[in-house]
């Protein structure tokens, strides 16, 4: 019962989808809807694989730094591993979701230097966090309200003084005397001078134009005259002028008026005040961010100072009985029964009914993706293949049982997990066990997660490829590099050609390759496969020299022509000559089958313009990043009478091969009418031809 109580305060666990981990909240309010729904106001927890690559290296280097000044005891790179499954990211989005998407509670603190980091692994649903992420701005920063506790932030004590001793040390050095209680005045005689010091205040405030604006009446201007800042003047008065009634009063009222002490309360303006309570509301006791989003005119001590003010006035009492009153109408707790149903993602297995989501049955050959635990590892060495043992000497497996598998990633790669690496998978976000794509063969290095690299980076870290040059691939992610297969590699690609499909793999480059299964069904085959030697065809390859001329062949060599300046595009002057050519933007003139050419535009060329077979005016390059104003081609009455005699597989093959001229078939002329012979009005004779 008391398990499934969930109180306001409570870290939880928050379930949006059947195959995504669990989200990691802090509840703030309980609130019940209109339609009797509780809803939960949380605070937003993120985890390492939330957030971008970069910010991922500056927690890791936060990390390095952490385990320096600390002196955490050495750990392995398993644990490395899942103790970053165990860290958070702080911020301070709030969001709304459904009670019912509660899935249990966990525990989130504070890393403090006096933790020891293994203690956290040691712990079921247990989390850590040491910065605050912000999704709008994407940083990382480490927390302000970090307990300062270590050893240096302790002080240094020194050795006690023998008897007899005395100090040589500089008291003046090491501190200042604000008030010295062995004076000569009585207690009556210093408030006497207080209530001096407080009429003198009055006074002041009644000359000073602002303070008579903002305090019109008089017992205003008393109260803001008896509070702190006037008495803590008037006492260090008393000190300075050694603790003499008659110097201390001259002090007090100066030739050019009565001093003026006024604290934060009434520096601040009313607008200034109400930006301080939204500020408030927002960020709570965070001066710094209040400070930078707020009041970015006030000092961090201006702010400080007016916050410890303001507790003491009314303000601070009503909008405290507000929230008190409001915390009363709202759910303390909220009970939320065990959540039993089966999640869509479990595998059948031999006997039960398929499942969901791309779940849809047990494979031989596979395994978890986490633990192994169809085949996990034993203590007793037992031979292998050879061969194999020399390439990469695998662990030996024994057959394991798990009660349920789970599909775990793309239904494509045919992946699971097992009963118990599911639920870490759904709690911590992660493997048990660093896998190969996401950090075995990656050790030591510094790298980003999968889901923020670039396809040549994620191609690069196949299990399928050695692990030199990685390190230069990631940091240079946009030069050409070489993928180097491992003689396992080689192997595998022989003896599993009907999983692998090699061609089926190479024309869908961006599909991946479940590694495991094809290294799980490799070890089996292997043992049994043929020792004879595979005999490979031979490819016959032109030589380079062949290539080179065939290509020169094929895409002639274009002469330069001098410049020209351009000319606009003008469809009324059929005479002036078009300014942007064909090769330039990829265009073609037509032609027509009598061997008369046509313009760009459909206009057969006149006089003073060039065909395209004639030499062309050479143009100024135009660059990649420097692209030329956006040209418009208007089809005239030609051009769309040309389209009318080609056929759909003529237009077709010329968007396909726009290099090549078009030749257009004209239909035959249709034969002239009978001109009807008319009566001539002349004398001529007629001439009838044939």
């Amino acid at each position: 019962m008391a398990a499934n109580m969930y109180r306001v305060g409570d870290y939880v666990y928050f379930e949006n989808s059947s195959s995504n981990p669990y989200l990691i909240r802090r509840i703030e309010e309980l609130n019940k809807t209109a339609n009797g729904n509780v809803e939960a106001k949380v605070v937003c927890l993120f985890r390492r694989r939330d957030i971008s690559g970069n910010l991922n290296t500056l927690a890791d280097s936060n990390a390095r730094d952490f385990e320096e000044e600390s002196k955490q005891p050495p750990i392995s790179e398993q644990q490395k591993h899942q103790l970053k499954h165990r860290e958070l990211f702080l911020s301070r989005q709030f969001e709304s979701l459904p009670a019912t998407h509660i899935r249990g509670k966990c525990n989130v603190t504070l890393l403090n230097e006096t933790d020891v980091l293994t203690s956290y692994l040691e712990r079921e649903d247990c989390f850590f966090y040491s910065l605050v992420f912000d999704p709008v701005q994407k940083t990382l920063l480490a927390d302000q309200g970090e307990i300062r506790v270590g050893s240096k932030y302790q002080a240094e004590i020194p050795d006690k003084l023998a008897e007899g001793e005395s100090d040589n040390r500089l008291q003046e050095k090491l501190e200042t005397k604000a008030w010295d209680p062995d004076n000569q005045l009585k207690d009556s005689q210093i408030d006497q001078f207080l209530v001096v010091a407080r009429a003198v205040g009055t006074f002041a405030r009644a000359l000073d134009c602002s303070s008579s604006i903002r305090q019109p009446s008089l017992h205003m201007s008393a109260a803001a005259a008896s509070r702190d800042i006037t008495l803590f003047h008037a006492m260090d008065t008393l000190q300075k002028n050694g603790y003499d009634l008659a110097r201390a009063m001259s002090t007090l009222v100066p030739q050019g008026g009565p001093v003026l002490c006024r604290d934060e309360m009434e520096e601040w303006s009313a607008s200034e005040a109400m930006l301080f309570e939204e500020a408030l509301e927002k960020y709570g006791k965070d001066f710094n961010d209040i400070r930078q989003d707020f009041l970015p005119w006030k000092s961090l001590a201006s702010v400080v100072q007016f916050y410890y003010m303001w507790k003491t006035t009314d303000r601070y009492i009503q909008q405290k009985r507000l929230k008190a009153a409001e915390a009363d109408s709202k759910l303390k707790q909220v009970y939320i029964p065990t959540y039993t149903k089966p999640n869509p993602n479990q595998i059948m297995v031999p006997g039960n009914k398929p499942g969901m989501n791309g779940a849809a049955g047990f494979q031989k050959g596979l395994c978890c993706e986490s633990c192994h635990s169809e085949y996990r590892c034993t203590s007793s060495p037992q031979p292998l293949h050879s061969e194999l043992s020399r390439v990469s000497p695998p662990p030996l497996f024994i057959p394991a049982q798990s009660p349920q598998w789970y599909a775990w990633g793309p239904p494509n790669m045919q992946c699971r997990l097992c009963a118990s690496c599911w639920i870490y998978w759904k709690k911590y976000g992660g493997l048990k066990t660093p896998t190969q794509l996401e950090g075995a063969t990656r050790a030591g290095s510094d790298a980003a997660p999968r889901s923020h690299m670039t396809r040549q980076e994620v191609q690069g870290m196949s299990p399928f490829t050695s692990n030199a040059g990685r390190a230069k691939l990631l940091a240079k992610n946009r030069q050409t590099f070489i993928l180097q297969t491992t003689k396992l590699t080689r192997i595998a690609r022989r003896v599993c050609q009907d999983i692998l499909q090699s061609r089926r793999a190479a024309r869908r480059p961006y599909a991946p390759i479940n590694a495991n299964a094809v290294k799980a069904e490799c070890m089996i085959r292997l043992p049994k496969a043929s020792k004879s030697a595979m005999k490979n065809r031979p490819v016959p390859r032109p030589s380079l020299v062949n290539i080179v001329k065939e290509l020169a062949v094929q895409a002639p060599l274009k002469h330069k022509a001098p410049r020209s300046a351009p000319t606009p595009i003008n469809r009324n002057q059929a005479n002036q000559p078009r300014s942007v050519s064909a090769s330039l933007l990829g265009k073609r003139p037509f032609d027509s089958v009598t061997g008369h050419p046509f313009s760009t535009n459909g206009r057969p060329f006149m006089s003073g313009m060039r065909t395209s077979t004639q030499s062309v005016i050479k143009r100024q390059r135009v660059s990649q990043g420097d692209a030329p104003n956006p040209v418009v081609f208007v089809a005239t009455k030609d051009t769309r009478a040309l389209r009318k005699h080609l056929s759909q597989a003529e237009m077709r093959r010329a968007a396909r091969k726009p290099n090549i001229p078009v030749r257009v078939k004209f239909p035959p002329l249709p034969r002239p009418l009978p001109v009807p012979i008319l009566a001539s009005s002349t004398s001529e004779p007629i001439v009838l031809e044939d």
